[in-house]
């Protein structure tokens, strides 16, 4: 700290200047005291690694799809760490050909990551966008399947792509200066050879908010194209049809402050999904042949209602009818349920599909036939691995098609998971997962507590193999479903950003309290985990309470918040006013710095932190943690070690390679073990 220090800047704002060889130094020094202080635990990292790696099938055959005319699906070798592409035409199940090597390709760059695949409508040509820094700008590519030579068409676009039904144009985004999605564009291609070559892109629409974004898709009836204006809170749908993408978009509903809405389409009707004097959602119909005065809401017919107790996710339209997603508050679950329309679009069949088990995740899988009546679901919990289910409409008949692979001395059935609930400052109830090994239930153990909190995700049960590591040495595992998520549906949500964030930080803790006071957790043995907004919702616990927990672990935290919502120049800011609120009023300034966590760092008994950034990191850019470490380790009160270490060669979700993430995991899990005082414990 003394060779880094600088008198004039004690917030260490000058690590921001990145191309300062002193902030490639510091960090550099930093990744070197943290090799050090890891160098006893490396015999630890490594079992639990290769503990890892014992558990899991490392040769992954993916769950064959089939199209109009192949069958598409992916294989990852024992001893790759990116997946082989193969198809085989839907007749002839020998004649599988390799289609897109991704382990190949990232042989060329440290770094690979894919934003979106896209097959031709006549499934003869692909389309795929691919960063190689980790700064999740991407580059165009296209080939003729199955073997043609890759041809690079575009640089520096956005992740998306659509095709237009004529065979012969992709659709994509750019980005603004503040890699902002902000403008949709048409490529016309010209694909008669075997190499492939492009138009002068076009562009279709232009989001000139800085609160918005723009994304775009296609229904699953492929008739229209749909580009998507939205901020956090608003949206604005654009159609085109998609045989004729030539064809001026036309605005389906204009924006109306704090209205979101999402359409399907059906042959005849549009299928509206709006908050509309609907807090928690509604989903109406409106009529297609009326496509002019469609966007009029007085003309939609209702067909599912608001509720009080119930948040509307999501409506996919088939040609028999809608696959909704709904989510119960009360219990914090989410459902899905089928309808089933005749062609005079009167109602005969609505029911919800059965569950494995609760608490669960359960969604639509690929399913990309419009006229599907076998239904494909992805299933999963704490205890359940991922398992893919073919449901029959007509016979009620579930098949297991696929369920992830589980090695090892710990099984899935010698798992246990509870739901319990925490009481808040409030009153509020918040929803708290637990899985632990089942022969250990009943005793309180070291327990890490995992959280996020913020845009409405939602923490449903997912299966780790990861897990089963820190699980099998005794430790368990808990998720704190605080507000600001939406696991208890919008209201969830809205209860938990802008002027009630606070809510999430006291949620958090009222979490690790129950945890011990019901007898689930060693008070004195409690890790803290958070990444990215979770990232925020740990340090500003630890703010609060920083002798709530033993350890923390903060991955691409979000924590110098109100100084990167003071910069509208940097990704994201504009976008994230709707979450946080716009620092140039006054009173959201002073209320964003009351909780900001380098904002309200003081010389407090911290826990051990292990924090993790990432250079190429557009999101939580890398001097955000580092100066976090920066100050902590001046201020000199922490009660265990303060260790950074910056990936040079990421972006925001950390490595790109299976095999490199499992180690970072491994590394991750051994400060945890050490910090529970469990690291010499073997599963």
């Amino acid at each position: 700290m003394s060779r880094f220090r600088r008198p004039d800047d004690p917030e260490w704002h000058w690590l921001e200047q990145r191309d300062d060889p002193e902030v490639t130094a510091f960090l550099e020094a930093a990744n070197a005291a943290s090799r050090r202080w890891f160098a006893p635990f490396e015999d630890l990292v490594e079992r639990l690694y290769h503990g890892h790696l014992a558990r899991r099938e490392l040769a992954v055959h993916g769950l064959k799809t089939p199209l109009d005319h192949y069958t598409v699906w992916s294989e990852t070798a024992a001893d790759a760490d990116y997946p082989v592409w193969w198809r085989h035409p839907n007749d002839d199940a020998e004649a599988a050909e390799c289609f897109l090597d991704l382990q190949a390709r990232a042989s060329e760059s440290p770094f690979l990551e894919i934003g979106d695949m896209a097959l031709s409508p006549d499934e003869a040509w692909l389309a795929w966008t691919e960063d190689t820094r980790g700064g999740e700008t991407y580059a165009l590519l296209l080939k003729r399947l199955p073997d043609g030579t890759p041809v690079r068409l575009l640089e520096e676009i956005g992740p998306e792509l659509t095709w237009a039904e004529d065979n012969r144009t992709l659709l994509f985004t750019r980005f603004d200066a503040t890699q902002r999605p902000d403008s949709v564009w048409c490529l016309p291609l010209e694909l008669s050879g075997e190499a492939p070559t492009a138009g002068t892109p076009v562009q279709v629409i232009r989001e000139e908010d800085p609160e918005f974004w723009v994304g775009l898709g296609k229904t699953r009836s492929r008739e229209w194209l749909v580009l998507e204006s939205a901020s956090k809170d608003t949206s604005e749908c654009h159609l085109i049809p998609a045989r004729t993408p030539a064809a001026p978009p036309r605005c389906f509903r204009r924006r109306e402050s704090g209205v979101e809405y999402a359409l399907d389409h059906r042959p005849g009707h549009f299928y509206v999904l709006h908050n509309r004097q609907a807090t928690h959602f509604r989903l109406d119909m409106a009529d297609e042949a009326r496509l002019d005065q469609a966007g009029d809401a007085e003309t939609w017919q209702p067909l599912i209602p608001h509720r009080d107790d119930t948040t509307l996710e999501g409506a996919d339209a088939f040609a028999w009818g809608l696959v909704v997603t709904e989510r119960d508050h009360h219990q914090a679950q989410v459902r899905l349920r089928v309808i089933e329309l005749d062609t005079g679009h009167a109602l005969t069949r609505d029911e919800r599909l059965p569950l494995p088990e609760t608490p669960c995740s359960v969604a639509l899988g690929d399913t990309p036939h419009f006229d599907e009546r076998h239904l494909r679901l992805r299933e999963e919990s704490f205890t359940l691995p991922v398992t893919w289910i073919e449901h029959d409409l007509d016979s009620g008949e579930r098949r297991r098609l696929k369920q992830q692979p589980v090695h090892g001395d710990l099984r899935p059935d010698q798992l246990a998971c509870e739901r319990l609930w925490a009481r808040a400052h409030d009153g509020e109830r918040i929803p708290v997962s637990v899985v632990m090994r089942a022969d250990l239930v009943g005793h309180p153990l070291p327990t890490l507590l995992y959280g996020y909190g913020a845009y409405g995700e939602v923490l449903d049960p997912w299966f780790s193999v990861a897990r089963l590591e820190l699980l099998a040495r005794g430790v368990a595992f808990a998720v704190a479903h605080v507000r600001g998520g939406g696991d208890r549906g919008e209201p969830w949500y809205l209860a938990g950003k802008l002027e009630h964030k606070q809510n999430s930080f006291r949620d958090f803790l009222a979490v690790r309290d129950a945890l011990v006071a019901k007898g689930f957790s060693d008070g004195e043995r409690i890790a803290a985990y958070g990444a990215s907004a979770g990232g925020l919702l740990v340090s500003a616990s630890l703010n609060l309470a920083p002798e709530a927990f033993c350890a923390a672990v903060l991955d691409v935290p979000f924590v110098d918040v109100l100084r990167t919502m003071e910069n509208p120049d940097l990704p994201l800011t504009t976008a994230e006013y709707t979450e946080w609120g716009d620092p140039r009023e006054p009173e959201t300034r002073r209320r964003i710095r009351d909780y900001s966590p380098l904002d309200n760092l003081t010389a407090q008994p911290w826990p051990a932190v292990f924090l993790q950034g990432s250079w190429h990191d557009t999101r939580v850019p890398y001097w955000e943690p580092a100066k976090l470490y920066a100050r902590l380790t001046e201020l000199g009160t922490a009660r265990g070690p303060v260790l950074l270490r910056t990936d040079m060669d990421a972006g925001h979700g950390g490595a790109s390679g299976r095999f490199k993430a499992w180690h970072d995991n491994a590394r991750q899990d051994a400060f945890l073990l050490w910090a529970l005082g469990m690291e010499n414990r073997e599963s």
